[in-house]
């Protein structure tokens, strides 16, 4: 059986490329039990998916907000629960 986890997506906008935004987001992951990626997409946005407790999949999210808020001008964040999908938390390819 599955071990069903909270799952966070948010889309970042701004100067969120090129300014070392997945690095730092892959260095904030690693004081949380959170598994998941950052990806740079096409259209100039960041797509960041973390998953795992509640509790620590928003306090991961809230400090890449608050460390990285100089560089995002608008979020987008979905919330939704299911099958836990990733190990570890790293920077993914891009995509479109």
């Amino acid at each position: 059986m599955s071990e069903i986890v909270f799952r966070i997506d948010c889309w970042y906008e701004g100067h969120v490329q090129g300014v070392g935004f997945r690095y730092q987001t892959v260095q904030v992951a690693k004081a949380y039990e959170v598994s998941g990626c950052v990806r740079n997409l096409l259209d100039g946005r960041v797509h960041l998916q973390a998953e795992g407790a509640e509790a620590e999949v928003r306090a991961f999210v809230a400090e890449v907000q608050e460390e990285l808020s100089s560089f995002i001008k608008k979020s987008e964040i979905k919330t939704g629960a299911g099958a836990r999908k990733n190990t570890g938390f790293v920077i993914a390819t891009s995509d479109g």
